[in-house]
């Protein structure tokens, strides 16, 4: 672990702290393909969108070939819906494929093909939400903007609050984050990618706060590393999200049958993969009803053309 005065403030996010941790970044930042010299802005969107809610590791196949395939927002907008999701695969959350695809046609019929670089504009395309635009106004653009996830929470709640666990977000988050920020964009974009690394390496949920380049100047650090409270361990277990036995588990399921088909499927085929008659009929409407799915009308079932 560095050292540094112990009158260091525990408040302040100075440029020496600043150094640091985008020193450690350079040092210690992961080889994602999303973060190489001429990554386009597309590309870096496109990885957000993967991103959300997904494991990298599980990500980076699909993003390489999902980019070789549709390397333009134009190529992905000219894409059929049904070859959209089966190049989505098992990433989950299917309907950000669909989504991306529709972000796609926007970039391509209203911004000239050309992914906007403002937070605003960028919130106004389909599928874009707060997180995912400043992401890439900061990460495809170098804009001086406050990008908040689990990750940089753990790391502002810790760091700033001495809180152990990141609790729920909150729009003065974006306030507390922007203050850290230096002013020059290039610089603050840096910062904002270093903090959400450090949280993912080694602010983790078991903090490795000897491998931390910013701990002395941490407030969790400075009152003992306290523990969490009791309330705040059992409300991190409410929010771990049960996959199996749900209806995500089954929808995904019954996408697999329809990826797999090459033509349309018969309600047997359906019916095969869950035996619960009522949540499997509950996870095909609900398939239908958000478009990954369609009945002919001869009754039998395919992803959308």
């Amino acid at each position: 672990m560095q050292t540094r005065s112990a009158h260091a403030s525990v408040d302040a996010f100075d440029d020496e702290v600043g150094r640091d941790l985008r020193s450690w970044y350079r040092r210690n930042m992961r080889p994602l393909p999303w973060r190489e010299p001429r990554t386009t802005p597309w590309e870096v969107l496109v990885s957000e969108v993967m991103s959300q809610q997904t494991p990298v590791a599980r990500v980076i196949p699909s993003w390489r070939a999902w980019m070789e395939k549709w390397p333009t927002p134009s190529d992905l907008a000219a894409a059929p819906k049904d070859e959209v999701l089966r190049m989505w695969g098992k990433l989950g959350y299917p309907r950000r494929a669909l989504r991306l695809r529709e972000c796609a046609i926007d970039i391509t019929d209203n911004h000239g093909g050309e992914v906007p670089d403002d937070v605003e504009t960028l919130l106004a395309l389909p599928g874009v939400g707060d997180y995912t635009a400043r992401a890439v106004a900061a990460f495809a653009f170098s804009k001086r903007t406050p990008v908040v996830d689990i990750n940089v929470r753990r790391v502002l709640r810790r760091y700033r609050q001495g809180t152990f666990l990141p609790g729920t977000a909150k729009r003065a988050d974006l306030a507390e984050v922007e203050k850290i920020l230096p002013a020059d964009d290039a610089t603050a974009a840096e910062t904002s990618v270093a903090l959400m690394e450090l949280g993912a390496l080694v602010c983790k949920v078991t903090p490795d706060c000897e491998s931390c380049p910013i701990a002395s100047t941490c407030a969790w650090v400075a009152a003992g590393s306290p523990e969490p409270e009791e309330h705040e361990v059992h409300a991190a277990k409410r929010r771990v999200q049960k996959f199996e036995g749900t209806d995500r588990q089954v929808r995904g399921l019954l996408l697999d049958v329809l990826r797999a088909a090459h033509s349309p499927v018969e309600q047997a085929a359906l019916d095969a993969v869950w035996s619960d008659d009522a949540q499997r009929s509950r996870a095909l409407f609900s398939l239908l009803e958000d478009g990954l799915a369609e009945q002919t009308e001869t009754g039998l079932f395919r992803l959308p053309s």
